[in-house]
């Protein structure tokens, strides 16, 4: 089942041209063990770390159901309303991951905000090049269902709630800015560089940049 987290971190590394030189398969944690780690809420996804003895653990825990669907409905087939919900979450698990190494790796820090506001372009991006793949145009109404049609989950806290917030918002509006410049002139090539660019961006500069747009 884990083969599709496996296929995301693949996906997200070509699309980025970023190479982590691990496999996140071996980073899994199941749900019984998850309590090992003193999580103070059980989400679907979980990016997991803590030091230990000196050294950094990290590990990723994404809901079984979750991923059971996706490999029965595989979205790297066909990606609709069966799938949609199970895909971000198991992406956005994916994308806390391949980015944390990546910027541990380039000795950059990295915020929870950062992590928050890359994962949810990494979902409107992914989601819109699948789709996009599968159908021959770009879906019109992603934006919509992605930044809009949301609820967030009664549990989280207010600074987490405030966090989830800003991801969202600041994410709609470069998506809203990247449908208008590349995605309905149907300049892909031109989004992807651009999408590259955004992301070897800090927080501040990515904030700045959406704000210039």
């Amino acid at each position: 089942m884990a083969d599709v987290l496996r296929a995301l971190q693949g996906g997200l590394e070509s699309l980025y041209r970023i190479n982590t030189d691990l496999d996140v398969r071996d980073f899994l944690v199941e749900s019984e063990s998850r309590d090992e780690w003193q999580v103070t809420r059980a989400a679907k996804e979980q990016l997991l770390i803590r030091h230990s003895g000196g050294n950094l653990e990290l590990g990723l825990f994404v809901d079984e159901a979750t991923l059971e669907n996706l490999r029965a409905r595989n979205p790297a087939q066909l990606l609709d309303d069966d799938n949609l919900q199970d895909f971000l979450y198991a992406l956005e698990g994916v994308s806390h991951f391949v980015y944390f190494v990546h910027r541990a790796r380039a000795d950059r820090p990295v915020s929870a905000v950062e992590l928050e506001l890359q994962a949810e372009v990494d979902k409107y991006l992914v989601a819109l090049l699948v789709s996009w793949d599968q159908n021959g145009d770009p879906p019109e109404d992603l934006p919509e269902r992605l930044f809009r049609r949301i609820r967030y989950a009664d549990d989280l806290s207010d600074e987490e709630q405030d966090r989830y917030r800003l991801a969202n918002q600041t994410a709609k509006s470069y998506a809203e800015f990247l449908e208008l410049r590349f995605v309905r002139p149907r300049a892909r090539a031109d989004l992807l560089c651009e999408a590259r660019q955004f992301y070897r961006k800090g927080l501040a500069g990515k904030l700045a940049h959406i704000t210039k747009h």
